[in-house]
């Protein structure tokens, strides 16, 4: 019965912060409301039974936002959290996309005759972890773990080393110095 109700609470939280992204006017809020809407998604595929499946869908969101907020904050010449900006583009056209494209969905699941013979029991929870480990990756697991962290460094490094100026140079090492010193004059903050 709780296992029930953290379910449906979860799949509340995954609705309402994946409905946030859209309703979100800077791109920030609307990264941490994806994130929050995909690890409650990667909680309930935990509840699940299906462990290495939610672990997966967690940390690699996760890891996705974060990557985007270090861009966004490197890159964008603002503050991405309190810059105004439209997330929804062609509103209706997106709309008649989305429910279709839920209307076909929800179709499949209802009228596809899922399967109802019993099948031999695969073992322990850790062995059939172990065994969609190996199907999804091979032997190639150990590698895709560690190269991860590996190619996170090398795009910040790369970010920092090809971005002549960063906002130490513009407002000093406190980040406190007013006027921004500019090349030129203009931009945000004029």
């Amino acid at each position: 019965m709780a296992e029930s109700i953290v379910f449906w609470v979860l799949a509340a939280v995954a609705i309402v912060a994946g409905a946030f992204v859209f309703r979100f006017d800077s791109m920030a809020r609307a990264t941490y409301a994806l994130a929050l809407s995909f690890v409650a998604v990667g909680c309930a595929i935990l509840l699940l039974r299906l462990d290495y499946i939610g672990i997966i869908t967690v940390l690699m969101m996760v890891m996705e936002m974060a990557i985007m907020a270090v861009f966004m904050v490197m890159l964008m010449g603002m503050n991405p959290a309190l810059m105004p900006m439209s997330m929804v583009h062609n509103n209706k056209g997106a709309l008649g996309i989305s429910v279709t494209v839920f209307l076909v969905l929800a179709a499949g699941a209802v009228l596809v005759p899922w399967p109802t013979g019993s099948r031999p029991d695969p073992g322990p929870r850790s062995e059939r972890t172990a065994a969609l480990g190996e199907a999804i990756m091979g032997p190639q697991m150990l590698v895709m773990m560690s190269i991860s962290a590996v190619l996170f460094a090398t795009i910040v490094s790369g970010i920092v080393l090809a971005v002549s100026r960063s906002r130490y140079q513009r407002l000093g090492d406190d980040l406190k110095r007013r006027p921004a010193k500019d090349p030129r004059p203009g931009g945000v903050g004029r």
